[in-house]
């Protein structure tokens, strides 16, 4: 049953990944046609800052299920790296820790956000200059909500199955579960 959990879980942290790049390059086309407007029609993109902050936000949260699923969060491991060396239990207790507390807090920032998704969703509250260009808040704060969650389930499976950091910090969590 676990192992189905992960197998959906990684999927969705995946699928999230690539929407997020596609939000990428969706934000590349939005820019260089800014850009190529300013230039050859002396007239911007209107709406265009409100695109980019938007698509920033969207792309950062899309990814980050992804970046926790293949434990490539910044951080700084070494300490756990060379205790795993010696004692590999203690490393991997210690590393069970910080992964139920990532845990902890990712489920705090879903708790926190659930109510401004629902306040948004019921205000249809919006961002942007009126009659420039306007853009609901619901979906960055549902998407929010969603990685959050999300990465919630990543740490508490990672916590309860456990990972070796091997000597070159790659996770090998899967030969662990």
């Amino acid at each position: 049953m676990l192992r189905l959990v992960r197998l959906v879980v990684d999927r969705l942290a995946i699928a999230a990944n690539a929407i997020g790049t596609l939000v990428v390059l969706i934000l590349v086309v939005v820019v260089n046609f800014d850009v190529a407007a300013r230039g050859l029609f002396n007239s911007p993109f209107l709406g265009a800052v409100e695109v980019v902050q938007f698509s920033m936000v969207l792309i950062v949260f899309l990814q980050l299920p992804d970046v926790v699923r293949v434990d490539r969060l910044t951080r700084s491991d070494g300490f756990l790296v060379a205790l795993g060396l010696r004692f590999p239990g203690v490393s991997n207790f210690l590393q069970r820790i910080i992964d139920g507390a990532s845990g902890i807090f990712m489920s705090l920032v879903a708790i926190a956000l659930w109510p401004e998704f629902v306040d948004m969703w019921e205000t249809q509250d919006y961002f942007g200059v009126p009659g420039v260009f306007t853009a609901p808040w619901w979906p960055l704060k549902l998407t929010i909500f969603l990685s959050a969650a999300l990465c919630t389930v990543l740490f508490t499976l990672k916590m309860i199955c456990g990972r070796r950091l091997d000597i070159d910090g790659a996770d090998s969590m899967a030969a662990d579960s």
